[in-house]
């Protein structure tokens, strides 16, 4: 470790790429259960429902999907404006960089092995037979969770909390963009924004880069 170095910790879904995977996961299914899906997931975001609650109730909507609608859904997932140089740069200067997912595991691997990240964590969609049980399996990542893992990944790196950094844009991220020695809401809901220390609000995630001295503008 470097007495410099930086671990930075991104929201996944409407952060770190441009899309909810869950949303994409729905639309593979069918109209109905994208709306349904998307109406709840914006509740959740804007922090009107627990985050708990709305993660299982729409897992639930997907009771019966196939398997293989969850790889052709993770195809679609678009990575957010600047991310690869946001993240190359970090790696360029020593720094790390970490992902933590409300999402889905199966819907965020490639990404994470992509980008090369240091860390990474989701939900896992529970699985038999190839069809989706409409639940997830093992500890969820909720708002408790994204802040835990932010602590643990700085702890195993020695990394002091003064120098850790948190992006992310809903009510789930709450918690992580409050607890770290730098929170930025990224085109954030207001709740985020409540919490965060500064608000970017140019769809351009290498302006991270501008708030930590490593890209002039």
């Amino acid at each position: 470790m470097t007495s410099h170095q930086l671990l930075v910790v991104l929201d996944v879904d409407s952060t770190l790429t441009q899309d909810e995977g869950i949303d994409l996961l729905a639309a593979q299914v069918s109209k109905d259960i994208a709306r349904e899906v998307s109406a709840i997931t914006e509740s959740a975001m804007r922090g009107e429902l627990d985050f708990e609650e709305s993660l299982r109730r729409r897992v639930a909507a997907l009771e019966g999907t196939p398997e293989t609608s969850v790889n052709e859904a993770s195809k679609k997932v678009r990575l957010s404006e600047g991310a690869r140089v946001l993240v190359d740069t970090l790696h360029a200067e020593g720094h790390l960089v970490g992902a933590i997912s409300g999402g889905f595991h199966s819907m965020i691997d490639s990404i994470a092995e992509d980008l090369r990240l240091d860390f990474h964590r989701a939900n896992r969609l529970e699985v038999n037979g190839g069809i989706l049980t409409g639940k997830v399996v093992g500890p969820l990542i909720d708002a408790r969770a994204k802040v835990t893992a932010l602590q643990e990944w700085a702890r195993s790196a020695g990394i002091r909390r003064e120098r850790t950094v948190a992006v992310g844009d809903g009510g789930n991220d709450v918690e992580m963009l409050a607890w770290a020695g730098l929170g930025v809401a990224y085109m954030g809901k207001p709740v985020a924004r409540a919490a965060a220390d500064v608000a970017l609000d140019t769809p351009d995630l290498s302006k991270v880069l501008l708030l930590l001295g490593l890209l002039r503008d």
